[in-house]
Parts: structure tokens; sequence; C-alpha cells
């Protein structure tokens, strides 16, 4: 196994200590959110400048997927459980196939609800959790504050082992990791206003980076028509009413043509959207779907053409 251990120097940025935060026991509370709030304001302009790096993983993930492999994230404590909350609602939101995003986190399923702090230094559990899901062409996002937890950094290493590309998302710019990962996202975010309390603005940082990418990622596999939603699942009142509200705005129809459409389509939305906007049958806009790996646009200009 590849040693990972010197990719970062001894005290990451996000263990340091915040001069702007130094009383914060004697602030009054006004202050104390003052001063969080502060704080908070430079994580986008952190993430904003990281966005190339955003781009490649993006588009590492989309060619797994589209080769029919997997996204995974292995993660511990806070870092761990937004990835498991992100690989979590793209299904509802999405409808991601089961499996194409699997999140990992270190001490297991109970680790969700309670804090395991020492399975994030199991280096070989690591290791051995990746090398039992992960496989050829899959892509590998290890999430880890500090960028240098034992966990987070045996699965990388063995992922690349087995053949997946390899991404550590960390709140550390100075990790060096060239020769052991495809890609770094080094989000500078710098010390917490409370020393080491990555839950703050790394983990914030960690959401926004996720929360960038596998939308990116669902957009980029046509399941996004302009700005909506096309691929939800319709599992409450709530979400239906949102199919139709997605027709009437993304074709012009009436409410009643909508629903009309969606139950010829039983229940498709991409379907009925085709449909009504290519002005076809539901089944030749379905063939039309199949024909150009359901992007509603590429069905569109199929049957124009």
């Amino acid at each position: 196994m590849v040693d990972l251990r010197p990719m970062v120097r001894v005290g990451a940025p996000t263990e340091r200590r915040n001069p702007h935060s130094t009383d914060l026991d004697l602030m009054s509370t006004r202050d104390v959110l003052t001063v969080i709030n502060d704080a908070d304001r430079r994580v986008p302009a952190a993430v904003a400048a990281v966005l190339d790096e955003i781009a490649v993983t993006v588009d590492l993930a989309v060619t797994a997927l589209r080769g029919g492999h997997r996204v995974h994230y292995f993660g511990a404590g806070t870092s761990g459980r937004l990835g498991v909350i992100d690989a979590a609602e793209l299904a509802p939101t999405f409808n991601s196939p089961r499996g194409w995003f699997c999140a990992h986190l270190a001490g297991g399923p109970d680790a969700m609800w309670q804090a395991v702090e020492d399975a994030e230094d199991d280096l070989a559990g690591g290791a051995g959790e990746a090398a039992g899901c992960v496989t050829a062409g899959d892509l590998v996002v290890g999430l880890a504050a500090s960028g240098r937890t034992p966990y987070v950094l045996g699965a990388l290493a063995a992922a690349r082992q087995r053949g997946a590309s390899t991404v550590l998302l960390c709140a550390n710019p100075e990790v060096r990791a060239a020769a052991e990962v495809d890609v770094v996202i080094g989000v500078d975010t710098g010390p917490e206003v409370v020393t080491g309390s990555t839950r703050m603005k790394a983990g914030t940082a960690q959401k926004l980076v996720l929360n960038t990418f596998s939308t990116a990622v669902m957009v980029r596999l046509g399941r996004v028509y302009s700005n909506l939603m096309i691929d939800m699942v319709a599992t409450n009142a709530k979400l239906r009413g949102r199919m139709i509200s997605i027709l009437i705005e993304a074709t012009g129809c009436s409410e009643e043509v909508s629903r009309r459409a969606l139950h010829e389509a039983d229940g498709d939305l991409k379907t009925a959207l085709v449909s009504l906007l290519s002005g076809v049958e539901v089944d030749a806009a379905r063939a039309a779907l199949a024909r150009t790996a359901h992007h509603v646009r590429g069905a569109i200009a199929l049957l124009a053409s």
C-alpha cells in the first residue's frame, strides 16, 4: 500500500488558532454570533477558488457513471456524515439509480448518530473497506477536513491500487498529494472560530462542495432540464403536484393538458415533457429518450431531425 502519511505537514490549518476569536468566552452572545458569521462569510469565496478542481472531479464522476461504475465517498466524523447526507439526497431529487453514489463512514452506520472518534485512525479499516467494494473505473472521493485522516487515506490508497480515480476533498490547501491522488480539492477556510472544530467552516465548505459537485454531475447526466428537476421520484402528493408544475413551467401548457400528458406517460415526467415539447405521442417520446440515454434535449433534437 502506498504510504500517504507524508502528504500533509504537521499542523493543518484547521487546527490553528483563530486570532479573531481568542476572547470568544468573554464576548456577549451577539458578539459571539457576529464572530461566527464573519468567519462563515469566508467560505463561499474559498469554494469559488477551487471550482477548477471541482470541475475535473465532476468530469471524472460523469465518466465513471456513464461507464457503469460508481462514485464512493469515504469520510469520518462530520466529513463522513456530510458524504452520507449527499448520497442519500440524490435519489429523491434526481432519481439516481441505487448504487451510483455510495457513502462509507468510519465506524459504520452507528457513527452517523454518535461519535466514534477512534474509527478515523483506522488506516487498515479504510483500506479494507475500499478493497472490498471499489473496482477499476470507479471514482473515490475522500472527505477529510485536515486532509490527513488515516481511515480516508487508507481508502484512497487501496482505491488507487484497484484502478479507481481518486480525489481528496479537505480544508487544507497545504496538503501535498500529487503522486497519491488524481485531484486535491483543498478549500482554504483557515482556522476555526473554536480551534479544531471542523464541523464549522470546514464542514460548511465540504457541504457546499458536495452540493456543487453532485448537482453538476446530475446536470451533466441529463437529470435536469433547464433548471427544473425532471428525474425526481413522486413519492408523495407534494412531489406529484410539483411534476405538474414542472410540465406547466417547461412547456407553457395548461394544467389539464399537463396532467393528461403525465397520465398517458404512466407518470414518467421526462416522457411527458418530450411528448409535449415535440408534439409526438408518448410512445415516440419514450423511444427517443431510450435512444439518447434519457436526455430530454437529445430526444427533442432527435425527433426534430
